[in-house]
């Protein structure tokens, strides 16, 4: 037996324990990769108490505000037309890229946001859909769905499908792409599932990056990668709470890797990263799709952590292989 080998802790069922270790800053990666990796993210505030909507309110708040600077800044140098647009209470942003060509105009992209199932509202779901929108030179509508702690699930699922229902009032369904990162790769998912079991027809393509598409958070990469995710360094287990709102997590419209994907599911590519917290998301994810028959492309980059580089040439590398898989696609 290897001399570091112990038994694991009464109770803790069988496992490795490990000694503290370093985890170098790979070489394999760009200098850009690197200077990231080695500077984790900034400890936000704690969470409230899970009863304390008033303390959600001010976090959530908190976390957008963030998540606008930071999206704003990044999307500065590839500016969009964005107009804001209304179906029923729920906000739709019509994001136009520049190289948009007349032979596109009659495709489109639904695109849920990231954030946690808190934070991305308002015009960060915009800017968030923005860099989609170049790479693919395609027409993004990007869902400000309604978030915890006023509008836990299932509004925002509720959202998604009332904008797809209006999507189709102006694109045929061979023409529509579905996309989501993060928080909004497991709700894109789930949508997926909801409007198949409503009986409307499947868009053509579906893509996902780094989903959250089980929110047990039970895989294999919520502890290998903990704290070596230098953007999401630990489970969500406080705002999966408030968004599910005492629902079954095993429910395949909040998880949508338990879902059963023989009954139909679009042609998708996944993207993630080697130090992606939710890598084992996206790997159970692709193998459910895969098993059921689905067409499937699981993309993973070296040392990648949760939502890209920040800037890294390696994001562009990813976001060229997530929109030539939706152009081939919608475009042909």
């Amino acid at each position: 037996m290897d001399a570091d080998a112990k038994t694991p802790p009464a109770g803790e069922g069988q496992g490795l324990q490990l000694p503290a270790r370093w985890i170098p800053t790979p070489t394999t990666v760009s200098e850009h990769a690197r200077a990231m990796l080695s500077a984790p993210m900034s400890k936000r505030t704690t969470p409230p108490d899970r009863a304390d909507k008033a303390g959600w309110r001010a976090y959530a708040a908190e976390g957008n505000a963030l998540i606008t600077r930071l999206t704003a800044a990044q999307v500065a140098r590839t500016p969009c037309e964005i107009r804001e647009q209304k179906v029923g209470e729920v906000s739709l942003y019509e994001v136009t890229p520049p190289n948009l060509s007349p032979a596109d105009e009659d495709k489109v992209i639904l695109f849920t946001h990231g954030g946690g199932f808190l934070h991305g509202s308002g015009i960060a779901c915009a800017y968030m859909a923005q860099p989609l929108a170049t790479a693919s030179r395609l027409r993004v509508l990007s869902v400000d769905y309604r978030m915890p702690p006023d509008h836990p699930f299932p509004v925002g699922l509720e959202d998604a499908l009332a904008c797809y229902r209006a999507t189709l009032e102006r694109y045929a369904p061979e023409h529509i792409a579905i996309a989501g990162g993060s928080a909004g790769g497991g709700l894109a998912a789930s949508l997926i599932l909801k409007l198949r079991d409503e009986g409307l027809p499947l868009p053509a393509a579906c893509l996902l990056s780094s989903p959250e598409a089980d929110l047990t958070e039970s895989g294999d990469t919520f502890e290998t990668n903990a704290y070596i995710d230098v953007v999401l360094r630990t489970r969500l287990t406080d705002s999966i709470a408030v968004y599910a709102d005492g629902h079954d997590l095993t429910d395949p419209y909040l998880s949508p890797v338990f879902g059963d994907f023989t009954k139909g599911f679009p042609p998708t590519i996944i993207t993630s990263g080697t130090r992606d917290l939710f890598l084992s998301n996206c790997a159970r994810m692709q193998r459910g799709l895969r098993n059921a028959g689905i067409e499937c492309e699981l993309h993973v980059w070296e040392a990648r952590p949760h939502g890209g580089f920040f800037g890294a040439p390696e994001d562009a590398e990813c976001l060229a292989e997530e929109a030539g898989f939706v152009r081939r696609k919608l475009c042909g």
